[in-house]
């Protein structure tokens, strides 16, 4: 059975990420940073007939429990097939780059940029193992350069800069990883969800979790033949799915 780890997925589209994907038949580590949350979540999964999803504790701004998760899938699973790096934070809002302190950015960077890159280093090793290995980042559509440069696009007010600065840079982190990784059988992407209702914005978003899951799924359970270093967005409305970077 192929096994999956999923950072921040003890609620939102990250929670409903983790439902699908079990019932595709992967292993799914739960990941949340606070490991009774994530435990009280798997209990009531396992009540409703999930049966393959396990809460583990990842804080994804902490090293020692990064590498505390790694060390319980190697010993459970000997490897990872898939990595989705969803854990995200919005950052105090309002976030005006003339006014908002280099500390609150550094701590939107800390989860949405640093937090990735710790924990896919990390898990590299136990990637590597896996005959399939797919890594998602899960950015926003506010992290292209190309849209938020366009006045006709529908969010081109939205200018946080801590949000919007931690996506473009998680996704510039992506085009280089799917590059370095190319020849050993990886494929990363860059994938956004969409503007979904969920916590995260107080329910404004038009989409639903579960159409955002499933979108996350469509591009990281791909075959041999699927893409790398691409940008998805299901907000893009054409048949390729692909946002401009």
């Amino acid at each position: 059975m192929d096994s999956v780890l999923i950072t921040g997925a003890n609620r939102s589209i990250g929670l409903e990420t983790a439902k699908q994907l079990s019932q595709k038949g992967l292993f799914v580590y739960l990941g949340s940073r606070d490991l009774q949350k994530g435990e009280e979540v798997v209990n009531k999964l396992t009540h409703e007939g999930f049966n393959n999803i396990k809460a583990i504790q990842i804080d994804v701004t902490n090293a020692d429990s990064v590498l505390s998760a790694k060390e319980i899938i190697e010993n459970e699973q000997g490897k990872l097939d898939v990595l989705i790096n969803n854990a995200g934070v919005l950052g105090d809002v309002p976030q005006d780059s003339s006014t908002t302190s280099v500390e609150k950015i550094q701590q939107t960077f800390d989860t949405n940029f640093f937090g990735v890159i710790r924990v896919t280093q990390t898990f590299l090793e136990l990637l590597k193992k896996s005959k399939n290995p797919r890594i998602s980042n899960i950015t926003s559509g506010l992290g292209s350069l190309t849209l938020h440069s366009d006045p006709a696009w529908k969010y081109y007010a939205i200018k946080a800069v801590s949000y919007v600065s931690s996506k473009t840079a998680l996704n510039a982190f992506t085009v280089t990883l799917a590059y370095e990784l190319k020849d050993l059988g990886f494929k990363v992407n860059s994938i956004d969800p969409g503007y979904t209702a969920t916590d995260f914005n107080h329910h404004s978003g038009p989409g639903s979790v579960e159409s955002a899951a499933s979108f996350i799924i469509k591009h990281t359970v791909t075959d041999e033949n699927g893409p790398t270093g691409k940008f998805f967005s299901n907000d893009i409305e054409d048949e390729s799915e692909e946002s401009p970077w």
